[in-house]
């Protein structure tokens, strides 16, 4: 492989610049290719930084986030070897949006031929929400290819987590917005939202799969950040983010995520306990509550957790992009 120079560019902190909280403001993308991982699904896959330095793979959220160019500002491309991809069905992978062969294990077996491509025997994983939970399935399943996980906004995929955000909790502290989401489904359909949901965004029907897809996107986005932020909820709107976004999330969600048991992320936290962990979560987070995190915590009782005051969900929100750069310093001081 080919590596081109990476140009740093080391930001002061001060107090008009704490929004970005990011120290390596720009470097280039330093690879980029293709990796077939099954019949159906090719992924996208993106290295930067310094060859030689610590192995460190990013795990998008969602699932059916997808990949930007700012997820690699939170390491120091000095120091570290960056892996990023869109996992299947996100982003440049391709067929985008596709349900098929897309499982957490379809995505824990894709990390694993992605690490084997590139020759690398064990990293620092990196997620956050949806990436969270994928991390911690990844760990549990593959223990010895991981040295250390660095998680933020847990997401455990548990039934009460579900109904809490799509049912029945969050809809108190943003009513008029629940309601904006509510209102495509039929009354007699609304016990079931991500039911209901399901069926849309599976219908045959490419209008009716992406008027469901905005709206439950648009819920997502709106509620991400501690502030409402219009131009986080554009961005979860776009026709191809939303789809990706909406079809894979609620087919996760539809299916218990794959898993075989309700808790079952914390029931293997067993496997994981001797690898170095730090969990980071916004104390307001309403997409995936504090409580998360804590009980994560609890199940790994040597890791270590920030909570981060005056924030939600959003990893680019101040304090916790400020955590998360700080942590990936400290880690691979």
């Amino acid at each position: 492989m080919r590596y081109i120079l990476i140009t740093q560019i080391a930001i002061l902190r001060s107090s008009f610049l704490i929004s970005l909280s990011i120290k390596w403001l720009h470097f280039a993308l330093e690879f980029a290719f293709r990796l077939k991982v099954s019949s159906i699904h090719e992924l996208y896959i993106e290295e930067a930084g310094n060859p030689n330095g610590k192995p460190v793979v990013f795990l998008h959220g969602g699932p059916g986030g997808g990949i930007e160019a700012k997820h690699r500002r939170y390491f120091n491309p000095e120091k570290y070897r960056i892996i990023l991809f869109d996992q299947r069905g996100s982003g440049k992978s391709t067929p985008h949006a596709s349900l098929e062969e897309n499982t957490t294990w379809d995505l824990v077996n894709d990390i694993e031929q992605i690490r084997d491509r590139l020759d690398i025997e064990k990293w620092l994983v990196f997620g956050g929400s949806w990436g969270s939970t994928l991390s911690l399935a990844y760990a549990e399943t593959h223990p010895q290819r991981v040295n250390g996980l660095i998680l933020r906004g847990i997401f455990l995929c548990r039934p009460q987590e579900i109904q809490w955000f799509y049912q029945e909790g969050c809809n108190w502290i943003y009513p008029e917005l629940f309601d904006e989401y509510k209102s495509l489904i039929p009354f007699e359909e609304q016990s079931n939202m991500v039911k209901a949901y399901y069926e849309r965004l599976t219908s045959e029907d490419e209008e009716v799969q992406l008027k469901a897809a905005k709206a439950w996107s648009k819920w997502e986005g709106s509620t991400a950040r501690l502030i409402y932020d219009k131009e986080t909820v554009d961005s979860f709107t776009i026709d191809q983010t939303a789809l990706s976004i909406a079809r894979i999330e609620c087919h996760y969600f539809y299916n218990n995520c794959f898993f075989d048991s309700d808790n079952q992320l914390l029931d293997n936290a067993y496997k994981i306990q001797h690898i170095p962990t730090t969990i980071i979560h916004g104390r307001y987070d309403v997409i995936c509550p504090a409580k998360n995190a804590w009980e994560l915590h609890k199940a790994l009782p040597k890791s270590k957790l920030i909570f981060v005051p005056g924030a939600g969900h959003s990893a680019s929100e101040a304090g916790i992009t400020d955590a998360l750069v700080s942590l990936t310093d400290e880690f691979n001081g």
